[in-house]
């Protein structure tokens, strides 16, 4: 006999828990289930491991550079990655237990580990046990992506995941991908102290940004030791005794790198494939994807995927969006839409990049009229007091609105100080608002104002 819920939630990333909080908080029953770690990709693969990782790296790179700040440590600064790595698993088993603590000890709620699969549009099973509800939700998130290269299956590789189990320093890390993921690592492990290759198809890092800011992450990174291969159009892996190659259709010389270690970072796929999605009628397009709504509600009535799962972001803060459109909607009669917000995301380089709205690529193929301002960091007091004066911060608005399309700053602090733009953003008020605001001196952000006083129109 099947065991009723007012809801069944599938996943215990960013969305789930939060979910069944506010569900459970409402008088639903709620059944969360969770087949593997509690809290997903962020607390256990993802941004809380990387970017503590980030730090230490971050911490050892300060240290080395000492004498230009008016100090200096004895001896080398060496790394001791077991140490760098025990830090990293207690800061991640704190967030993992409590997310797991927390749920079990919610009223109304009923945790369930094992693997679910669907056996109809109201019901799913896990481990031989039949669970019925009228609302079911979905937060499986997603997973590496491996590419069909030639001799991937030939060669021991690293993704993303299995990073964090790594407690040595590699001799020299081959990183295939060119994006955030691949230039985290990449930069990190630098600054570990391995040799870093990073081997990227495209013609320049991160496709999907301004080809200056591009130029720009390139520029900051080979300066610390980074080797970049662009146009690599025809990648293959074999061994090279206890070494792997890589083969390279490339533009330059060599045509082959020999390192130690691989780590493919070259996307992400939706935890999707052994669910039995077509047992409930819920669809998906050709990667894989859930197919939903404005809404977030799938093809299936009365079901609702959020996350990594559904394609309508791959991040944290959007996956914790999605929690918040579905639980207004269902529980404050709101109307909440995922085409309301405005694109925002980081890349957690030092400096970071923070980014918000259309890219001027965007603006350019939308036929918007445009102003747009830029600015080196180093021209930024509070960047030079603190030695960090790499980047740039770039502004576009809309010539007759003038309200902010869009903006990038790449330099220190452009992670939190972007926030200032995207609410003036969502508030769809003029740049003008921000431009006449008195800032804090000594600040990145007391430097918006004179960004935006040197607007100019766009070329199309």
């Amino acid at each position: 006999m099947a065991r009723n819920f007012d809801a069944i939630i599938i996943g215990t990333g960013q969305a789930g828990p939060s979910l069944a909080g506010r569900l459970a908080a409402a008088g639903n029953t709620v059944a969360i289930i969770e087949r593997g770690k509690f809290g997903g990709t962020c607390v256990n693969t993802g941004c809380i491991p990387t970017k503590t990782l980030i730090s230490s790296a971050y911490a050892a790179h300060l240290a080395r550079r000492g004498a230009e700040y008016g100090f200096a440590i004895p001896g080398d600064v060496r790394v001791d990655m077991r140490r760098v790595k025990a830090r990293k698993d207690e800061i991640v088993a704190r967030s993992n237990k409590g997310v797991e603590e927390w749920l079990r000890g919610t009223r109304n709620c009923t945790v369930i580990q094992g693997h679910a699969r669907f056996e109809s549009p109201r019901s799913v099973r896990v481990n031989d046990e039949v669970l019925e509800a009228g609302k079911i939700f979905i937060n499986v998130g997603g997973r590496a992506s491996l590419p069909p290269m030639t001799g991937v299956d030939t060669v021991p590789f690293l993704t993303n995941s299995s990073m964090m189990d790594v407690d040595f320093v590699p001799k020299h890390l081959l990183i295939v991908g060119g994006s955030y993921v691949g230039l985290e690592f990449a930069q990190m492990y630098r600054r570990f102290g391995s040799e870093v290759t990073v081997v990227e198809m495209g013609p320049r890092l991160i496709g999907r940004e301004d080809e200056d800011i591009s130029e720009a992450i390139r520029q900051i990174v080979e300066a610390e030791g980074i080797h970049i291969r662009l146009n690599a159009k025809c990648i293959s892996m074999s061994k090279r005794g206890e070494n792997i190659a890589i083969g390279l259709t490339c533009e330059d010389e060599p045509r082959e790198i020999v390192g130690s270690h691989l780590l493919l970072a070259v996307g992400r796929v939706p935890n999707t494939q052994d669910l039995d999605l077509d047992k409930a009628g819920i669809r998906t397009d050709h990667r894989g994807y859930i197919t939903v709504d404005d809404e977030l509600r799938t093809t299936a009535p009365d079901i609702w995927a959020l996350g990594d799962c559904n394609g309508r972001g791959a991040f944290t803060h959007t996956s914790y969006n999605d929690y918040e459109i579905v639980a207004d909607n269902l529980l404050a009669g709101d109307h909440r839409r995922v085409s309301d917000r405005i694109q925002t995301y980081a890349l957690f380089i030092d400096p970071p990049l923070g980014r918000c709205g259309m890219s001027e690529t965007e603006i350019r193929k939308s036929r918007i009229r445009a102003l747009v301002a830029q600015y080196p960091m180093n021209r930024v007091g509070r960047a030079v007091e603190k030695g960090e004066t790499q980047g740039l911060i770039k502004i576009a608005v809309d010539a007759e609105t003038k309200q902010i399309l869009g903006a990038a700053i790449l330099g220190t602090g452009g992670d939190e100080v972007i926030h200032v733009l995207l609410d003036v953003m969502y508030a769809k008020a003029p740049y003008t608002l921000v431009q006449r605001a008195m800032h804090i001196h000594p600040t990145v952000a007391e430097f918006l104002p004179t960004v935006l006083s040197k607007l100019q129109p766009m070329a199309l």
